[in-house]
């Protein structure tokens, strides 16, 4: 494995990176380098630097240096590329140079965004399976994300939603006719003669040139994306910083929740009904101009009054004024575009969209990018171009995590209900391909509603637990469902647009148009259930789970489709790809990715680097802490975490240090239960208020949308120490919640970290543990694959994790590690910031190892493991190394090592 090298660098290289805002450090400089010389090559590189070490603002002045170098035709010598195999890139053929690398050379020829691709060879040493053994699995992958992405448009929907003004016949409701002859083509004939396509990515498309103007696209892009939508904007706001803010266009994606200003359908809060509403209101709109074509003259003369349509996009004149003010304007993040939409009255989601074929750089979240039915919608090109891909820490888990597929016990029985009306209805006016189909799928979702409702079937497979997962072909036979071709009826679905026929009907009946959206997404979720079901048997679990009723008498439970490889997945990207960058603060063990990502790649193909941090070393003191004040031993595993003794030896430790650590402290807790039942607990004690007479308590809530409010109050409190008595406070926070992913706790605001225990994930977790199984299996020559049915039961868990071999229960520890990385990193921010980290937990201790489980501390960032204090002789060694530590930074004289031995 390839891995670059901090070195001295010469005067010339650090003057190639000349946007740079200040003068940069010399990691940032060996950073940007790394990153510049991984785009040169080509191919995946996984580039790391600690928070807090302005890892953003290195790759936004290397990665669009490099581009604009690219671009200015400079470095020509560095463009030709080599196979393999040693033969020159351009042997082999026009068609596989880059856009712009033919560009450069003078050809100015415009390419037809029509124009079919050309299949060249693959560069860059990926190797691929021949196509005849991946033509099926990509047919049905590509129906999956289909229906996996919920903003995918439906050809040849001519519904009108009530309210409208016009009244349908019941027979507008009537699925065309579907012959089962032309089923192998995915074709349905038309009354008329003629043939209906099936709907496509290319909706998303049409949709655009619809709705605005498009703008050239441009031969060459890079594409960064992230986790959410803050991190996404902070990217644009450091680009801002930068001279490429004004040189280089930029688009930034995001969804319609974000985005959206049409108060009529924000009101409706969550974000699968606002894409419904949204692209309903496209279809309304069409229809409407399709209609009034058809009458005439007049009808086109009417079409511009036409109401119908989301008003923010009735005026195609605004969306280009839209366009050119984002131009003028410079980098723009959602807010900025919300903003500009609200006060031009035009839709900013749509106007952002439009931007994307012209811009140089695109800016969007995780989902847009790795989700393929998203790329179609949104017309994103990824031919020779650059992916970047920030926060990559957990980029397996969140890459399959997109392609999981979940349909509700209430769901299906809204579809069973929905179905069955309109098959009573229609009877005798269908065809027989169209009956047969929907019949089919009446079977299926009362096969699938026996499951959830736990009938005493003899075949069902663990009928008595209320969770349990099976391998796909267990789960159809169990059902005795084997006899039906799953992939014809998908392509029926899809094809037939029976979806919102069925819908459309039923809101009719019931008379409630929002009930159309709840029709509408429960079909959605069963056609990605009848689609996960079609993948390789290896590829994924079903998830059965039955929850108890409800106080109302209504049985819960659902069925979930868990995907277990991402292996094919993040190939479609590699194959387009000219190169990805996979960047963060804590990428290691790199390994793990490399074998559930891209195992084809060769480890010596694989270009990774990683730097220390910018600060010294006397900026922090992470020390484990093994022992509380009384001399109890921390142990804070899962049977004793919550007993009185060690919630109240954990009270008295915070006691401790609200009178020795300045302004603030994060406390990190395993989950919100457990944080929750020890706050409770301290309040009862009197502990809380002990606490609270030298700091105030803030607690992390669960919402997401109150995390900011609590924030602010906790930085008010931070802030009026400078002025007041108040000596700070103390924010109880959560591993995994918002706070520990991607909010800054620079200088006061996180003084000191304290990680209560180790954040295991919680081995009853049915999906973690068939994670953990198939990763196991990775690089088993003889890959058995273990049927064996899991009940959720913790105990079986922990018998799971015991008879892993190697790669599962390294997964298991990776998982708890990378969480607690995330979260002790929050305090470090830039060069002059220090923080104490306190690790409390007496397997944190250089001889606390357990057997079969690698040591923890093992898994630190080499930053904070090369100054960390593995043992004290007790708690008072470590209050006095906290006094001191404190006590030097207000000094400021000497180092710490000559302060500390005084």
């Amino acid at each position: 494995m390839s891995k670059a090298k901090n070195g001295e660098m010469g005067e010339e290289t650090k003057q190639k990176f000349g946007a740079f805002p200040f003068k940069p450090y010399s990691i940032q400089i060996d950073f940007m380098n790394a990153l510049y010389d991984s785009l040169g090559k080509g191919g995946i590189a996984m580039l790391e630097s600690p928070t807090g070490t302005g890892k953003t603002l290195s790759i936004i002045c290397s990665a669009l240096q490099w581009l604009f170098d690219r671009k200015q035709g400079q470095n020509n010598d560095s463009l030709v590329e080599k196979h393999p195999n040693g033969t020159n890139v351009d042997d082999v053929g026009s068609d596989d140079e880059p856009d712009w690398l033919r560009n450069a050379s003078g050809n100015k020829e415009f390419k037809s965004p029509n124009k079919k691709k050309v299949k060249v060879k693959k560069r860059y040493g990926f190797s691929s399976k021949k196509r005849g053994e991946i033509e099926i699995e990509e047919s049905f992958r590509d129906l999956f994300n289909q229906f996996r992405e919920i903003e995918v448009d439906f050809e040849h929907n001519n519904l009108t939603v009530k309210g409208d003004g016009e009244k349908l016949d019941d027979k507008e409701f009537l699925v065309d006719e579907y012959e089962s002859g032309d089923e192998k083509n995915g074709l349905c004939k038309r009354k008329g003669g003629g043939v209906c396509c099936s709907s496509s990515s290319s909706d998303g498309e049409d949709e655009d040139r619809e709705l605005s103007d498009k703008e050239d696209e441009t031969d060459f892009k890079i594409y960064f994306c992230s986790r959410t939508h803050s991190q996404l904007s902070q990217f644009v706001k450091e680009l801002g910083k930068t001279v490429f803010g004004n040189e280089l266009k930029v688009a930034c994606l995001g969804s319609r929740k974000n985005f959206c200003i049409n108060e009529e359908v924000m009101k409706l809060g969550n974000s699968t009904l606002i894409n419904e509403r949204c692209l309903d209101l496209q279809k309304n709109k069409k229809s409407q101009v399709s209609k009034m074509k058809n009458s005439g003259a007049a009808g086109r003369k009417r079409q511009t009054k036409a109401s119908s349509g989301c008003p923010m996009l009735s005026k195609r004149k605004l969306q280009k004024q839209f366009r050119n003010e984002m131009t003028e304007k410079g980098p723009l993040d959602i807010e900025d575009l919300v903003r500009l939409g609200g006060s031009l009255r035009t839709c900013p989601y749509y106007g952002s969209r439009s931007m994307v074929p012209a811009a140089d750089l695109v800016v969007l979240p995780y989902q847009s990018l790795l989700s393929k039915s998203s790329r179609e919608s949104l017309g994103l090109s990824l031919k020779n171009s650059v992916v970047i891909i920030d926060e990559a820490h957990n980029l397996a888990d969140s890459l399959i995590s997109m392609y999981d597929s979940k349909v509700t016990l209430s769901q299906l029985e809204l579809v069973n209900s929905s179905l069955k009306g309109y098959f009573q209805r229609f009877q005798n006016l269908l065809g027989p391909g169209n009956r047969r189909h929907i019949q089919t799928l009446m079977v299926l979702t009362h096969a699938f509603i026996q499951t959830l409702c736990n009938k005493d079937d003899p075949n069902l497979v663990n009928s008595s637990g209320l969770e349990c997962s099976l391998c796909i072909n267990e789960f159809v036979f169990s059902l005795n469902i084997d006899n039906i071709n799953l992939v014809k009826l998908v392509q029926y679905i899809k094809d037939s647009n029976v979806i919102h026929k069925v819908s459309g009907y039923g809101d009719k009946i019931i008379s409630l148009q929002n009930d159309t959206t709840s029709i509408l997404s429960a079909f959605h979720a069963l056609a990605g259930i009848l689609l996960s079901l079609t993948n390789h048997d290896s590829d994924g679990r079903i998830i059965i789970s039955r929850k108890k009723p409800t106080e109302s008498g209504q049985q819960g439970g659902y069925l979930k489709y868990v995907m277990l490889t991402g292996e094919k997945i993040f190939h479609e990207i590699v194959n387009e790809v000219h190169a990805v960058v996979l960047a963060g603060g804590t990428l290691q063990p790199i390994e793990e990715t490399r074998v559930r990502l891209f195992p084809w790649l060769p480890p010596d193909q694989l270009h990774f680097f990683s730097c220390g941090h910018i600060i010294s070393s006397d900026n922090i003191l992470p020390i484990s802490v093994s022992t509380g004040p009384t001399g109890q031993p921390f142990d804070f595993s899962y049977s004793s975490r919550s007993t009185s003794a060690m919630v109240g030896e954990l009270g008295l430790l915070l006691c401790n240090l609200v009178t020795v650590v300045p302004q603030g402290i994060i406390v990190f807790f395993s989950s919100f239960d457990y944080e929750e039942h020890v706050y409770n607990a301290w309040k009862s004690s009197g502990i809380l208020g002990r606490i609270m007479k030298k700091k105030r308590v803030f607690r992390e809530p669960r919402k997401n949308t109150e995390v900011e409010i609590i924030l602010k109050e906790y930085k008010e409190s931070i802030d009026a120490t400078l002025s007041t008595a108040n000596s700070g406070a103390v924010i109880l926070a959560v591993v995994g919640g918002k706070i520990s992913e991607g909010i800054n706790f620079s200088d006061g605001l996180g003084r000191c970290i304290v990680m209560v225990g180790l954040p295991y994930p919680s081995p009853s977790d049915i999906e973690l543990m068939e994670r953990i199984k198939h990763i196991d299996r990775i690089g088993d020559p003889i890959k058995n694959s273990n049927t064996t049915c899991f009940s959720g039961d913790t105990q079986a868990g922990f018998e799971i994790l015991r008879s892993c071999k190697h790669r599962g229960r390294e997964y298991y520890e990776n998982l708890c590690m990378k969480a607690v990385n995330q979260s002790i990193g929050r305090a470090i921010r830039h060069i002059n910031d220090y923080a104490a980290i306190l690790l409390v937990d007496t397997r944190y201790t250089s001889d606390s190892s357990k057997k079969n489980f690698s040591h923890p501390t093992n898994k630190l960032p080499h930053w904070i493991k090369n100054r960390l204090v593995s043992k004290t002789s007790s708690y008072g060694e470590v209050h006095r190394l906290l006094h001191q530590f404190f006590k030097f930074h207000k000094s400021g004289i000497l180092t710490l090592a000559e302060f500390l031995f005084l």
